[in-house]
């Protein structure tokens, strides 16, 4: 089913300049980090492109154009997640920007939150940060998703709870929650729900308004769309009476020197100049996604999965992780309930040491660190880190055997480069490599990021 990509992306054939010499097709398995851009998607942005201009009150031809593609892509999300017709839709920066503008929207009253915001431990920092500078509770995982509803179910009965915010599938293991369970879970208490949805929306259908989802948040850099915009769609009602998210133009029905009388709707927190581009090539994405046939796009991406699962596990020394005992099948399988990522770590080798070695002799891009979700790879005891292969629309089976391949000659033989650690990350020794004419190629920029975000 997975021999060849199920769709086009940009930048499918580009080659990766390997450290022993030559090239080969890059392998790329961080799609959960950015997937690239579908080529239908690139195309329209080359469409749209020459007619961009500032959206809102431009009266020329250019600027009613690009009003009218950044309204309609309210709609067209919308309807990919199969909202409400009266749910919001908010465009914001990414999916991390999305929950910081609902954690400002939480009830209020006399100057104090009516309620607490429940979440697990197993969350990215995106939806786990943000709660942390309001009245919040945390729960810890059960061994099995089911074990952990009930602990779940046991915290919201004690009451005071406003809202429960979840993953919808594990960035770390892929490992998808029941949102139309927990949502039930949390009305039966009086709570609200909000879904990080920014793994979950690239690889599984989404319908709120069946699933009875309050909030819902992704991001288009996952979702196949250059720019990484991010969307919040939900119910109006907190998001109107919220703190308005950026203060600036747009966010305003009146301003005067010293105050300032706020609008309601979108607009209300999309002050400034918003990302017409971004919004444009999410709402893209979004179509060409809900097009797919579903049994053909699960097909491929679980044939994917349990290819590389069952390879890794034959190899000794190489353990793949799990949250859940109850979410995947013992022979490796992804079962119904898993996504296209698995997390792995190799024996006597630091994970950073892993990916620059698969990187520099084989071509083969994955993720490393612990993935913004520091709680749970400290639970799972992996405080240094992990790996974590994903695929998506784009990908085939020669990637997931070419990594197998390059872990089974790491236990076998070791590295065949020297490697050093440069600011914080491991690096090829005395590597020659050079990046096309126009990417600068600066010293000291491999640790930049210590977080290892995804």
């Amino acid at each position: 089913m997975a021999r060849r990509p199920l769709a086009a992306v940009t930048g499918a054939e580009i080659q990766a300049p390997l450290i022993q010499g030559g090239h080969v097709r890059y392998a790329n398995l961080d799609y959960g980090a950015s997937a690239p851009a579908l080529s239908v998607v690139s195309a329209y942005l080359n469409e749209i492109l020459p007619f961009y201009a500032s959206v809102h009150r431009g009266a020329g031809y250019a600027s009613q154009i690009s009003t009218s593609v950044y309204e309609n892509a309210r709609t067209i999300v919308r309807d990919f997640v199969g909202g409400r017709p009266d749910d919001a839709v908010i465009f914001t920066r990414n999916t991390t920007d999305s929950l910081n503008l609902l954690a400002g929207c939480l009830p209020v009253a006399d100057g104090r939150h009516t309620g607490e915001v429940l979440y697990l431990d197993i969350e990215h920092h995106a939806n786990l940060l943000p709660w942390q500078s309001v009245p919040h509770r945390s729960v810890v995982a059960a061994p099995t998703l089911a074990a952990t509803l009930e602990r779940l179910r046991g915290e919201l009965a004690h009451g005071g709870i406003s809202l429960l915010a979840v993953t919808g599938a594990s960035n770390v293991t892929g490992e998808i929650l029941p949102i139309r369970a927990l949502a039930a879970l949390a009305h039966d208490y009086g709570a609200r729900i909000v879904v990080d949805a920014a793994q979950l929306a690239p690889h599984r259908r989404i319908n709120i308004a069946a699933d009875d989802v309050d909030y819902l948040a992704f991001s288009g850099h996952k979702l196949y769309a250059p720019f990484g915009a991010g969307v919040l769609v939900g119910r109006p009602d907190w998001l109107d009476a919220g703190t308005p998210h950026l203060a600036g133009g747009g966010a305003v029905s009146d301003a005067r020197l010293d105050s300032v009388s706020w609008t309601t709707g979108p607009a209300r927190h999309e002050g400034g100049s918003p990302n017409v581009l971004g919004a444009a090539t999410l709402a893209r994405a979004t179509q060409v996604i809900a097009a797919l046939d579903e049994e053909q796009w699960h097909a491929h991406e679980e044939s994917l999965r349990s290819f590389l699962v069952e390879g890794l596990r034959r190899i000794d020394g190489v353990s793949v992780h799990r949250i859940f005992a109850d979410t995947a099948l013992e022979d490796g399988g992804p079962g119904p309930d898993t996504i296209g990522v698995v997390n792995f770590s190799v024996e006597g080798y630091d994970a950073g040491l892993v990916a620059a070695y698969l990187s520099a002799e084989h071509g083969i891009g994955l993720r490393d660190g612990r993935f913004c979700a520091h709680p749970l790879l400290r639970r799972l005891g992996l405080p240094s880190g992990s790996l974590r292969a994903s695929f998506g629309l784009g990908s085939r089976l020669e990637d997931a055997q070419r990594l197998l391949a390059g872990i089974q000659t790491l236990r076998q033989s070791g590295p065949g480069w020297d490697y050093v650690v440069d600011a914080g990350r491991w690096v090829p020794s005395n590597d020659t490599r050079s990046y096309p004419h126009w990417a600068p190629n600066t010293p000291g920029t491999a640790g930049a990021a210590p977080c290892i975000t995804d």
